[in-house]
């Protein structure tokens, strides 16, 4: 759908649940993939203008990873992390049949910054930085804590169940890489089982998902990959060197260390297990090395040889050093 038909097809839908909207202005795509697309626009009402986000799967189009929750269980986790206290945009509505737009949803734009080169350098953040370690156990602990009833319907994954599905995705590419077997094998070995506690994984936290102000976490995003398991997913998953761009000192991020994070999880009522989150920044660091070489076969195979898959693909040798600087640390 063209620009000028998105426009007219949101002004219809606002006008419909947003009361006094009188229609919207400055629509602009921030992003399209495959199956989903980011607009941006501002509802005008004569109470005050809002500005909104629109994210959506076209008609037609369902999700492109099995592993994917869905829109509508998205915009029901964001309601329910907003309604826990968790930071997250608050959604608006929820599209149907009558907006002729797709599946997906509105909600409100949050100000703030997601690109990690000016998070760890700028000024402006500064100040926020030495305590966001902290603050994101906190958050971590809060998004775990949501009533595990309360939860749209989601897939529920063990330890073990992922290193299968890890060892399959490795394997049908036939691209044998010795540390990605070592990787597989000190998994297999160390797999801690069923987590006693099983509850909501946010799935993909870390730098990009994160809206941050000088203030701090301002919003949660993207819970595409929102299920159940370990909680401690996602405190190794944020760990993953990948995630520090350059700060490798500092785990979490590259805004602080683990102990920092682990203090504000347990402050918020959260138990850590720190074995558990090695387990999974290992295996984040193998699940991303094996999606960067899916990258790079992609762009090999064509017939879209994008420089962005290329680029991200080369990166794959740096998760193979973190590999071995978490199984074979020197010293």
């Amino acid at each position: 759908m063209a620009q000028p038909a998105i426009a007219d097809a949101l002004a219809h839908s606002v006008r419909r649940w947003c009361a006094g909207a009188t229609g919207i202005r400055a629509a602009a795509q921030l992003s399209g993939g495959a199956s989903q697309e980011t607009w941006s626009f501002v509802i005008e009402r004569p109470d005050g203008d809002i500005a909104a986000i629109l994210r959506r799967s076209p008609p037609g189009y369902g999700s492109v990873s099995g592993r994917a929750a869905g829109l509508d269980a998205e915009a029901e986790l964001m309601r329910l992390a907003f309604d826990a206290g968790v930071p997250s945009p608050r959604v608006l509505h929820v599209l149907t049949d009558d907006d002729q737009l797709g599946a997906g949803f509105v909600m409100q734009k949050v100000d703030g910054e997601t690109i990690p080169r000016k998070i760890l350098r700028d000024e402006q953040f500064a100040d926020a930085r030495p305590r966001l370690a902290r603050q994101i156990g906190t958050i971590l602990a809060g998004l775990h804590g949501i009533d595990r009833s309360a939860l749209p319907e989601l897939r529920t994954i063990s330890s073990t169940e992922e290193i299968g599905l890890l060892r399959e995705d490795y394997r049908a590419m036939d691209w044998p890489r010795p540390v990605f077997e070592l990787a597989l094998r000190w998994l297999a070995d160390h797999d801690p089982g069923v987590s006693r506690a099983i509850t909501l994984v946010h799935g993909d936290f870390r730098h990009g998902n994160l809206i941050i102000g000088p203030d701090g976490v301002r919003a949660v995003l993207d819970w595409e990959l929102a299920h159940c398991g370990d909680p401690m997913e996602d405190l190794g998953w944020v760990c993953v060197n990948s995630w520090r761009f350059g700060e490798i000192d500092k785990p979490v991020g590259g805004l602080g260390s683990r102990e920092e994070m682990f203090a504000g999880y347990r402050e918020a009522g959260g138990t850590v297990d720190a074995d558990r989150v090695k387990f999974w920044e290992v295996m984040g660091t193998l699940r991303w090395g094996i999606m960067c070489c899916g990258m790079m076969q992609r762009f090999r195979q064509g017939p879209d040889h994008s420089m962005e898959r290329a680029m991200i693909g080369r990166r794959s040798s740096e998760t193979e050093i973190d590999l071995l600087r978490l199984l074979a640390p020197r010293g």
